[in-house]
C-alpha cells in the first residue's frame, strides 16, 4: 500500500509539472506564509505572576520606558501561520547601550506555559523566543533579533528601550501646566481620584482596611527588588527611614517628608515610565512612553477577587478588535482613534492599539463620571436623531450604531456582501430608529426611557467572585451571557432586568406568540422565528435559510426588507434591546413581500423576483412565459422557476388548460380543488385552535372548532382552492 501511495503521488506530480511551469502549483505544498514580525515589550501584572507560579518576579509595566533594575521582557513574535518547527534560529543582539552598563539580554523567566499579553496578539501571533532586559545605567538600549524560518524568510527586528529615575509630579508641572511649552494636563490630572488617592487613603479617609502592602499601587516607582534603585518610593522611604504608620487619621500625610509626598499617588510617571532621559533631554518624547495599551493599567488592576477591571476586559470583545486603520473606522477600532474623535480630534489609528482602557476613560481628566471621554450627546447617521439622554452608556453610543442613514442608503445602494447597517445598530435599536419602517408608525419598547445609565447599567453589572460567570459576564466584560459551565447552559445575568420584569432566569421569557406559529415562546426565539420566515422569502426565495447572502441581483423591495433582517441581526439581542421596534420591522418586511398590491393573486415580491416588475405581461398569473403552456399562477404553487421550460409537474398534479382533455373539446379551463391536511399532536388537559390565513401579514381565522386534546394525533382537512398559498398554526391553551 505504501508503495502505491507513492508511486499514485509521483505520477500525479509528473503530471502537473506543465502546469507548475504555468504558475499552477498543483501538487506543491501550499505555500509558506510570509514572516511577519514584532518586538513585543510583555507586562506582567499581578495576576499573571498568580496564574503562572512566577512567584518573586517583578512588576512589568510593558512600555518602553522602564526604570533602573526593572524588567523590560522583551518577546520575538511572529505571525501564527508559520510552523514552528521551520524556525531556524532567533538571534537576540544588544547593539547599543549606555557608556558604563553591565546589563545583557538574559534568559527569560516565563515559561512556554506563558502568553503573549495581548489577547488580539493571541489570535494571530506566536512567541518565536523570549528574553528579559534589566537595565543598570540611565539611557538607552538598543535591541535587535535576526529570526530565520524555512520558507517564510528572514526578519530583522529592533527596539529602543529607555532606562531611566523616576522624579515626581512636581517635575512633570514644570512643563505640563500650559503655556507654550506643552500642554496643561497636570491641572485637570491634580483633580483626578488617582492623584489624591494615598493622601487620603494615609489619613484614613480611603478605606477602612487600607494597608502597608497597598502603597505599591498608590505611590511612583515602588518596587522593592534590590536591583531596582531608581529614586522610586520606596528608595526614597528607606534613605529617609520612613515607614509605614500604625494608625491611620487625618493629619498622617501632612505628617509624612515632603520628598516622598512628591512621589506619592497615581501620578505621571507611573503611565509614562521614569521622565528623568525626557526631562534632561529638553522633552524629547522619544525618551518618554505614551501608551494607550492595557497593560500598564493592569499593573494595579489586575489581582483577583477584588481588582478585577482587566481580568474582565481580557474576555471582552474590545480586546479582540478588529484591526481597521482606514480614517472613518479608526474612530470606533482603535484606542488612539476613539480618544482623538471623542476631544475633536482627527481620528487616526498610530500606533495601533485595541479598544483598552484609555479609549474609554481619559487619565487626564475627572471632567465626567469615571473619568470617561463622554461627549455631550450623540448623534446617529440618519441625519436627525440626537441622544442627550442615556446616562455613562453615551460613551458606548459613540460606536455602536449604524453607519447609515437607512432611508437615503437603502433606496440608492446595489446589493453586495457590504450591504446593510454595518455592525453594530444597538443604538438605533434601543431608540427605535434608522431601519425601514415602509412608512408606518412602529412601536418602541420602553428600555430607552427607563434604564437611567443605558447601556452600562445592563452590560456592566457587577458579579460577585462565587458566582460562574464571574470575569466572563458583566463589569468590562461588557456581556450580559457567561458562556456554559460543565452540563449547565449559558449564563444569563438577568439582575438589571427582574427589577421591572419580574423573576426571570433568562433573556428569553415568554411574552407573545410574535412569530405566529401557535405556540408562545421565549421572545428571542420568536424573534429569530420572524427572521426565519423572513429569510424564506428572500433569495433564494422559498428555501429555510439561518442567514441571507445580498447579491447585486437583489430587487429593491428585496433589498429594505434585507437591510431589517441585518439590522436585527447585526444589533445582536434579538429583541432584548427594542423588542417592539425588532417585531415591527420584522413583520413591516414580511408583510411588503408577501404583498400583492395589484391584486392578481400573485404576490408582487414574487413577480417582481422573476420579471423586475408585477405589472408586466409577461408576470400576469395567466401568462405562460416559459413557453410550455403552464401558467405562472401553478408555477408560483407549486414552487417553481416560472422562467424555466420544460418542467415535469410533480407526481399527483393535475392540471388543464382550455383546449384537448383526453380528446374531449374543452371549452372552460379545469379546476382541480384541493385540500390540504394538517396533522398536529395533542395532550390531555389543552385546547387546540387551527387557524389559517393566506399572506402573513396579520388576520388569522379558525379553521373549525377547538380541539380538546386527549394525547392523541389530531387530523383536520380544510379546503384550499380559493388560496395560491395557505398558513396554518395551532394555538394552544392550557
Amino acid at each position: 500500500m505504501r508503495l502505491y501511495t507513492s508511486i499514485k503521488r509521483a505520477r500525479a506530480c509528473l503530471a502537473a509539472a506543465v502546469l507548475v511551469a504555468l504558475g499552477a502549483g498543483i501538487c506543491a505544498h501550499a505555500a509558506a506564509p510570509p514572516l511577519l514580525g514584532q518586538i513585543a515589550i510583555r507586562p506582567l501584572t499581578p495576576q499573571d505572576i498568580k496564574d503562572y507560579s512566577l512567584t518573586g518576579q517583578q512588576l512589568a509595566s510593558g512600555l518602553s520606558t522602564v526604570g533602573l533594575g526593572q524588567p523590560a521582557h522583551l518577546e520575538a513574535l511572529i505571525n501564527i501561520g508559520i510552523a514552528p518547527s521551520n524556525i531556524v534560529s532567533v538571534l537576540w543582539t544588544l547593539t547599543n547601550q549606555p557608556l558604563g552598563s553591565a546589563a545583557v539580554l538574559a534568559a527569560s523567566p516565563l515559561g512556554a506555559n506563558v502568553p503573549t499579553y495581548k489577547m488580539v496578539d493571541r489570535l494571530s501571533h506566536q512567541v518565536a523566543d523570549r528574553k528579559v532586559l534589566r537595565p543598570d545605567v540611565a539611557g538607552d538600549y538598543k535591541v535587535a533579533v535576526r529570526i530565520e524560518t524555512v520558507g517564510s524568510g528572514t526578519v530583522v527586528l529592533e527596539q529602543t528601550i529607555t532606562a531611566g529615575t523616576y522624579l515626581g509630579e512636581y517635575v512633570c508641572k514644570m512643563c505640563h501646566s500650559g503655556g507654550e511649552v506643552a500642554e496643561n494636563k497636570h491641572t485637570p490630572w491634580s483633580k483626578t481620584g488617582h492623584a489624591t488617592f494615598l493622601t487620603r487613603a494615609i489619613d484614613g479617609l480611603a478605606s477602612d482596611h487600607y494597608g502597608k502592602n497597598c502603597i505599591s499601587c498608590h505611590t511612583l516607582g515602588y518596587d522593592a527588588n534590590t536591583n531596582a534603585v531608581n529614586g522610586g518610593f520606596d528608595d526614597v522611604a528607606k534613605q529617609l527611614g520612613w515607614t509605614f504608620p500604625l494608625v491611620l487619621t487625618n493629619g498622617t500625610w501632612a505628617a509624612m517628608p515632603t520628598a516622598l509626598q512628591h512621589l506619592s499617588n497615581i501620578q505621571c510617571e507611573n503611565c509614562h515610565g521614569p521622565g528623568s532621559q525626557h526631562y534632561f533631554n529638553m522633552g524629547d518624547v522619544s525618551k518618554i512612553s505614551v501608551s494607550m495599551g492595557a497593560g500598564d493599567c493592569a499593573q494595579c488592576h489586575d489581582s483577583k477577587n477584588t481588582h478585577v477591571k482587566n481580568a474582565e476586559w481580557n474576555n471582552s470583545r474590545h480586546a479582540i478588535a478588529v484591526e481597521e486603520t482606514e480614517a472613518g473606522c479608526a474612530r470606533c477600532h482603535s484606542a488612539k482613534g476613539f480618544a482623538n474623535f471623542t476631544s475633536g480630534a482627527p481620528a487616526t489609528a498610530t500606533p495601533y492599539e485595541v479598544i483598552t482602557c484609555a479609549a474609554c476613560h481619559d487619565p487626564h481628566s475627572a471632567t465626567n463620571t469615571h473619568q470617561l471621554r463622554l461627549t455631550a450627546s450623540v448623534a446617529l447617521a440618519d441625519n436627525k436623531t440626537v441622544i442627550t439622554e442615556g446616562g455613562t452608556g453615551l460613551m458606548c453610543m459613540n460606536c455602536h450604531m449604524s453607519r447609515r442613514d437607512a432611508t437615503n442608503y437603502v433606496e440608492i445602494t446595489a446589493g453586495s456582501n457590504r450591504y446593510g447597517p454595518h455592525h453594530g445598530p444597538q443604538t438605533d435599536m434601543l431608540m427605535g430608529v434608522n431601519a425601514m419602517n415602509y412608512g408606518k408608525v412602529i412601536p418602541s419598547s420602553a428600555h430607552k426611557d427607563v434604564v437611567e445609565d443605558s447601556c452600562a447599567t445592563c452590560h456592566m453589572q457587577a458579579v460577585a467572585s462565587t458566582n460562574a460567570a464571574f470575569t466572563k459576564a458583566g463589569g468590562h466584560t461588557f456581556s450580559m451571557t457567561a458562556p456554559a459551565v460543565g452540563t449547565n447552559g449559558p449564563i444569563h445575568l438577568v439582575g438589571a432586568c427582574v427589577e421591572c420584569h419580574g423573576d426571570i432566569e433568562s433573556f428569553d421569557f415568554a411574552r407573545q406568540d410574535y412569530d405566529g406559529d401557535g405556540v408562545m415562546e421565549g421572545v428571542q426565539t420568536e424573534v429569530k422565528g420572524l427572521m426565519a420566515k423572513l429569510a424564506f422569502l428572500l433569495p433564494p426565495v422559498g428555501v429555510p435559510k439561518d442567514n441571507i447572502s445580498i447579491t447585486s441581483s437583489w430587487t429593491r423591495p428585496q433589498l429594505r426588507a434585507g437591510y431589517n433582517y441585518l439590522f436585527v441581526l447585526e444589533d445582536g439581542s434579538y429583541g432584548v434591546h427594542n423588542l417592539s421596534y425588532a417585531v415591527g420591522l420584522l413583520k413591516a418586511s414580511i408583510a411588503d413581500l408577501s404583498g400583492d398590491a395589484n391584486d392578481d393573486g400573485l404576490p408582487d415580491w414574487w413577480q417582481i423576483q422573476y420579471f423586475g416588475s408585477a405589472n408586466s405581461l409577461s408576470a400576469a398569473p395567466n401568462a405562460a412565459p416559459a413557453g410550455d403552456n403552464i401558467p405562472n399562477w401553478l408555477k408560483y404553487g407549486l414552487g417553481l422557476n416560472p422562467l424555466t421550460p420544460g418542467i415535469v409537474l410533480p407526481d399527483g398534479v393535475i392540471w388543464a388548460n382550455a383546449g384537448q382533455v383526453g380528446g374531449t373539446n374543452m371549452t372552460d379551463k379545469v379546476q382541480i380543488f384541493t385540500a390540504a391536511e394538517v396533522v398536529y399532536n395533542t395532550e390531555a388537559g389543552k385546547t387546540y385552535q387551527l387557524q389559517a390565513i393566506s399572506s402573513l401579514d396579520g388576520g388569522w381565522k379558525n379553521v373549525g372548532e377547538p380541539v380538546a386534546g386527549d394525547g392523541k394525533a389530531v387530523s383536520l382537512v380544510t379546503p384550499t382552492r380559493s388560496n395560491l398559498q395557505q398558513f396554518y398554526r395551532v394555538q394552544i391553551t392550557p
